[in-house]
């Protein structure tokens, strides 16, 4: 992930400090080959260097709540990869701290960022959806199919206690809940794990797939299947929401359009700036007809979380609070899996107030961890 977010950060004319792995000889290599000025020998050195404003944090999840914390209390802002936190206590502390140093933790929910999902965020907040009244979505991959496929997210130790849900599952609750301005407000699942050994791992206790029924505070109920064993899915993350007036439905791996349903006369919708939501349109890096896809996303993430910590406040721009919810529902879903029953999700925390003025970095210069 590390060279996704160097090309966004380069994307945002953010200057490229330097870089920090495990070692301080992979900190020089990674430095390196991602086009770094420097790697760094500890986090200690990073955080002490004037020159960073932004740190971005790629490292393996149960390092992520100390390693934000860390930063956010050297004064730093952060992009960190999701999950923010494996347990929600660790996140709530992560969105207290940044609260409390006045800095932007953005954490990259980069789905919000194809215009079509801020297209469809828009006709919902319009009425034009009507009154929300089911949803359905899915986000499935194949890349753990084989027992013989392994990762170290398979590690609870590393990993965190939840993989496909947390990993995955995440972006879509993320998904539906930015689409429709509705909240989760109770789920019951049951998780997977179809491989119980793997090439490096033995006694598996993380999940394969994961199958949610939810319902929201406004009324909506819903299903949502997650999976990293669908034959021939490489990352097929698909929503849809129906309305009283008008169904929409989003394909990831076709983010080009957006489906229309009505009673009569549906309609693609295709990512023409002339014809989005103006919060859709600002985010088409291209004239329309050609493929805008990922990478443009993850762009217009980061240039977002870079102009957030020079004090703007751009829309949708996925936070710390953010990252903490999608901590608080992957703990439900592992709760409501081990006690086989339903399961309320606490209400998402409030966001805080935007950076301080003497917090906002002028020009963003990011370190990758």
């Amino acid at each position: 992930m590390a060279a996704v977010h160097t090309r966004a950060a380069r994307s945002a004319r953010a200057r490229l400090v330097g870089a920090l792995t495990s070692t301080p000889e992979g900190s020089r290599r990674a430095a390196a080959a991602l086009g770094h000025e420097r790697g760094y020998g500890s986090l200690e050195e990073l955080l002490a260097d004037d020159a960073v404003d932004v740190v971005h944090v790629c490292t393996p999840n149960a390092l992520h709540a100390e390693q934000v914390l860390a930063a956010v209390g050297a004064g730093k802002h952060v992009v960190c990869e999701k999950p923010l936190a494996t347990s929600p206590e660790e996140a709530s502390a992560v969105v207290d701290a940044a609260d409390a140093a006045g800095v932007v933790v953005a954490v990259p929910f980069v789905y919000r960022f194809h215009p079509m999902v801020r297209e469809a965020r828009a006709r919902v907040r319009s009425g034009e959806v009507g009154r929300v009244l089911t949803v359905a979505g899915s986000y499935l991959q194949d890349w753990m199919l084989s027992p013989e496929d392994d990762d170290w997210r398979v590690d609870p130790e590393r990993g965190g206690p939840s993989r496909a849900f947390a990993d995955i599952g995440s972006h879509l609750v993320d998904l539906l809940e930015t689409v429709t301005g509705d909240r989760v407000s109770s789920l019951a699942a049951t998780l997977s794990t179809v491989h119980p050994h793997r090439a490096q791992h033995r006694d598996v206790a993380t999940e394969d797939a994961a199958a949610v029924v939810v319902r929201t505070a406004g009324g909506a109920v819903g299903t949502l299947l997650v999976s990293q064993v669908a034959p021939g899915r490489k990352n097929r993350l698909h929503l849809e929401v129906a309305g009283s007036a008008e169904s929409l439905a989003f394909d990831q791996e076709d983010p080009e359009r957006l489906w229309v349903g009505r009673r009569s006369g549906s309609l693609l919708v295709p990512r023409d700036a002339d014809q989005l939501a103006p919060d859709a349109a600002r985010l088409c890096a291209v004239p329309a007809g050609h493929p805008q896809g990922y990478q443009d996303a993850f762009d217009a993430f980061v240039a977002d979380a870079h102009a957030a910590a020079r004090g703007a406040a751009p829309e949708a721009l996925p936070l710390a609070v953010d990252g903490a919810r999608a901590v608080d529902l992957t703990a439900a879903v592992l709760a409501s899996h081990r006690s086989g029953g339903w399961v309320d999700v606490p209400a998402p925390r409030t966001a805080p107030p935007a950076p301080t003025a003497s917090n906002a970095a002028p020009t963003p210069a990011g370190a990758a961890s």
